[in-house]
């Protein structure tokens, strides 16, 4: 929600874009050092006994942030302190739906749909959220913090509610010390540290194109073509949407063919690398949004192939431990797009692109030599 509005509070705040971009930083920042250990406790103690609470701190951090810029004068520190709260709480929410699919699942195929499903939720949020944010700093600047709280309670309700975790058949997985789960992570990359590792580079790589290129989106709207408000939040959601539908229908095709999950993914970096590149020669708006929605069909399609990669392909005991290190990855990505495009673009607006990228064509041969589906990998 925040990514339109940027702008607008950095205006409010008279701050530099650098600072503004922090907000999206410091929450993912926070998240990415707490991600493993709200894993590790899922794995022992149950996946709803850390979402449910992780959504309600995610709620306070969001009242804090709205708070403070409704009541300070000068509230930015206040706001960057309820954002790294509310990294705290994302850090257990949604990292640990992916495990929670695995284990409620049994067929892998149905494992790989309901992933698709919710990745593609996930980037449903993307499409809408821009344009809800923009409708509420539309009344007023700082309504989409205070929004979070509202969001929250009803995630939270719907958690406890609705969602029935299967209960562990046995009852010493509950029981695993640390230094064992430490001695289990250690054994499980020693046997598949090559495709993990490539995954969880792949899956960083994306989210660091997803969020550096929507916040130059959001940026190039309002300060070059003076595209604002509403109309900017429904520009944003194009690529998003056409992400969301890619993720959906990938969901649905990939099934168990572990050798289609990695082909997809290759074809959809490669999409990414084509599309950015082209990006970097062009001046047209059309062109530019055309592009980017044509990379974030990259993007969909190799998304729901990393999850079901993952999640089938690691033992449910320690499920939540590495889809978490995943999801920290992934965080990285969303940590670093933003502060590192506002700097790139600084320089020329093909030295951005073309950077971006650069990243893509590590994520492309990642995905060729190192992701190998075979009895021995997965």
């Amino acid at each position: 929600m925040l990514i339109p509005v940027l702008p607008s509070i950095r205006n409010k705040l008279q701050i530099t874009s650098f600072q503004v971009s922090l907000l999206i930083t410091v929450y993912s920042a926070v998240a990415i050092l707490l991600i493993p250990i709200a894993g590790y406790l899922s794995d022992r103690f149950g996946r709803k006994i850390i979402i449910v609470p992780s959504l309600v701190i995610t709620g306070i951090g969001g009242l804090i942030s709205g708070l403070a810029a409704w009541w300070m004068e000068h509230p930015y520190v206040v706001i960057m302190l309820g954002r790294a709260l509310q990294g705290v709480g994302a850090a257990g929410a949604f990292p640990i739906v992916l495990p929670l699919v695995g284990d409620i699942y049994k067929n892998e195929s149905e494992v790989s749909k309901s992933l698709g499903v919710v990745e593609t939720a996930n980037t449903l949020g993307k499409v809408l959220s821009p344009i809800l944010g923009s409708i509420l700093a539309f009344v007023v600047w700082y309504l989409p913090f205070l929004t979070i709280p509202v969001l929250c309670a009803f995630s939270t309700l719907l958690v406890a509610f609705l969602v029935k975790s299967p209960q562990k058949k046995d009852n010493k997985e509950e029981k695993v010390t640390f230094r064992e789960f430490l001695q289990n992570l250690k054994k499980i990359f020693g046997n598949n540290g090559r495709w993990l590792s490539a995954i969880f580079a792949i899956g960083c790589i994306c989210m660091f194109v997803i969020f550096g290129t929507l916040f130059y989106l959001s940026d190039t709207l309002e300060d070059k073509y003076r595209i604002k408000g509403i109309w900017k939040g429904c520009v944003i959601a194009i690529p998003s949407a056409v992400l969301c539908l890619a993720s959906f229908l990938t969901g649905k095709k990939i099934g168990e063919n572990k050798k289609l999950m990695k082909w997809i993914t290759f074809s959809g970096i490669a999409i990414i690398t084509a599309s950015l590149v082209v990006c970097g020669f062009i001046q047209s708006l059309y062109w530019l949004i055309g592009l980017v929605s044509l990379a974030g069909i990259g993007i969909g399609v190799t998304l729901p192939c990393l999850d079901a990669l993952i999640t089938e392909g690691i033992d449910k005991a320690e499920r939540g431990t590495i889809t978490s290190i995943y999801s920290s990855m992934r965080f990285i990505g969303v940590a670093v797009g933003p502060p590192l495009a506002s700097i790139l673009v600084k320089c020329s607006t093909q030295i951005m692109f073309f950077s971006i990228a650069g990243t893509c064509v590590v994520a492309a041969l990642l995905a060729l030599f190192a992701i190998k589906p075979s009895k021995e990998d997965l």
